[in-house]
Parts: structure tokens; C-alpha cells; sequence
């Protein structure tokens, strides 16, 4: 895909954040959107800043599969066609495998890999019926790496990440017209931590204030760089110099990078 002009373009959590940023990156290129979210309030505002582009917003639970399914027929009938998807929303958990509950565990798994997993795979027909499709599905560096108290959130994440090579894999031997991306953001400047589930409610504190001194980059850079990915149909898209960083750690260290992030961990630098 070299142009995304006329594409049409579906984003699940465009009601803010990476969302809203890649929602405006594409409607400067000429994409036609399709914009989901719980956050009906959030969706509104992200389409009022968007101008010469067709924008339409839908109310969606990625934690619902049905309504998914029905999200990816409502889309074709409204525009037509689907080019592509970029199975954005996302929730965060923090606690330990010991604290968590088993209620916010299937939450978790639920939005950040069931909603990736439904999203492409109700979306995937149309994107080759299209005859020129991209599937985006963000993972995380917690895609690349453990973390204490990120257990939940390392399993949905690394299960995306396994979803999304293997489909990019089948679509080349299949000789389909679909590109794949999986992208692993670091530190955005994002609501996610704010919005986070946490198992102790005295770690809420510590765990945001370490978020805000590790989160580098801004949604409208990280924006920037997934959109460029795209057009270069990057397999793994890095978002952020603490990703690269995280990437060259663990490709050199293997598993003994996890010293490393206990240290991390024990100054209060991740929770």
C-alpha cells in the first residue's frame, strides 16, 4: 500500500490517544474512516477535529464478539470496502499473578487480545475482497519483554504479537493481497495508565508516576510512525526510542534481561 488516499480506514479506540492521533494522521492523507469506541464522548471529539475527510464513528465493545462481527458488516455496507484495520483499543491491568482476580483477567484478555483476534478476523474476508488490505494490530514492548505485575497484560500482548506474525506469514504463502503489521509501542503519553486496573489500591500512585517518567513519546509521533510503517509494510513497526532500546536488550541478552527489569521494577521505574 504506497497511498491511502480514498483507503478506508477502521480504528478501534480512536476516542483518544494513539487512536485519535492516527485518526487525524490519516485524514490528512486522504483515508476514509471508520472510527470506534467505547467513549462516545471521546469518539465525538476526536471526529469534530478531523476535516477533509469522511469520518464516521460507532459505538463498539472490542470485548464483545458479536458486535464486532456486526461493527465489520455495518462498515462494508456504509463505505463499501474495508482497506484497513487497526485493532487499536486496549486496557491496562496491573498486579500480580498471585492478586489478580480472575473477573480482571478475562477483562484484560477479553479487550487487549480477543478484541485484536475477532477484529482481524472479522475484518479479514473484506480487507482482500478490497484487493489491496493492511492488517495493524498493536501489541506492546510488553509484547517483547516480561514484567512484574504486567503478567496479564505480557500474555495479551505476546499473544498478539504470535497472532499477528503468523497471519502475516499465511497471507504470503496464501499469495493474499493483505499486508501485516504488528506494532510494538514503548511510553506513550497516553490516559492508559490513569484508566488501568490495579490490585492494590496504594501501588496507584507509584504506578502512574513511574508511567509518566518512562512514557517518551506522544501519541501524535507514535501516530507518525505506525502511518509510515504502513506505507513502508513494516512486519514489526517500533514505536518510540524505549522500544528500540527494549528490542536490542532482549535480541542481545535473551533471557538475561529480566534482572535488568527487576531492578527497574524495585526503584519504582515501571510500577
Amino acid at each position: 500500500m504506497k497511498d491511502l488516499k480514498n483507503k478506508v480506514a477502521v480504528i478501534t479506540g480512536a476516542g483518544s490517544g494513539i487512536g485519535r492521533a492516527l485518526a487525524k494522521a490519516l485524514a490528512v492523507r486522504g483515508c476514509r474512516l471508520a472510527l470506534s469506541d467505547v467513549n462516545e464522548e471521546g469518539l465525538a471529539e476526536t471526529a469534530a477535529g478531523l476535516t477533509g475527510s469522511e469520518v464516521k464513528t460507532y459505538r463498539l465493545d472490542v470485548g464483545d464478539r458479536d458486535a464486532i462481527y456486526a461493527h465489520a458488516a455495518e462498515v462494508v455496507k456504509d463505505f463499501g470496502q474495508v482497506n484497513v484495520i487497526i485493532n487499536n483499543a486496549g486496557v491496562a491491568l496491573s498486579a500480580t499473578v498471585r492478586e489478580m482476580s480472575d473477573e480482571d483477567f478475562e477483562w484484560i484478555m477479553d479487550i487487549d487480545f480477543w478484541g485484536v483476534a475477532h477484529g482481524t478476523r472479522a475484518f479479514l474476508p473484506h480487507l482482500i475482497a478490497s484487493g489491496d488490505g493492511h492488517v495493524v494490530n498493536i501489541s506492546s514492548v510488553f509484547g517483547l519483554i516480561g514484567v512484574p505485575t504486567q503478567s496479564a497484560y505480557n500474555a495479551a500482548k505476546f499473544a498478539v504479537r504470535g497472532f499477528t506474525e503468523s497471519l502475516r506469514q499465511e497471507m504470503r504463502m496464501e499469495k493474499q493481497p493483505v499486508a501485516v503489521s504488528c506494532v510494538h509501542p514503548g511510553g506513550i503519553r497516553t490516559n492508559i495508565a490513569n484508566s488501568a486496573r490495579m490490585s492494590r489500591l496504594e501501588s496507584a500512585t507509584e504506578l502512574r508516576k513511574g508511567f509518566d517518567q518512562i512514557a517518551m513519546t506522544t501519541p501524535e509521533k507514535a501516530a507518525e510512525t505506525i502511518v509510515k510503517g504502513i506505507l513502508k509494510n513494516e512486519s514489526r513497526i517500533l514505536v518510540g526510542p524505549d522500544a528500540w532500546g527494549i528490542d536490542v536488550v532482549n535480541r542481545l541478552l535473551g533471557s538475561a534481561y529480566q534482572p535488568l527489569v527487576e531492578r527497574f521494577t524495585r526503584n519504582k521505574l515501571i510500577i
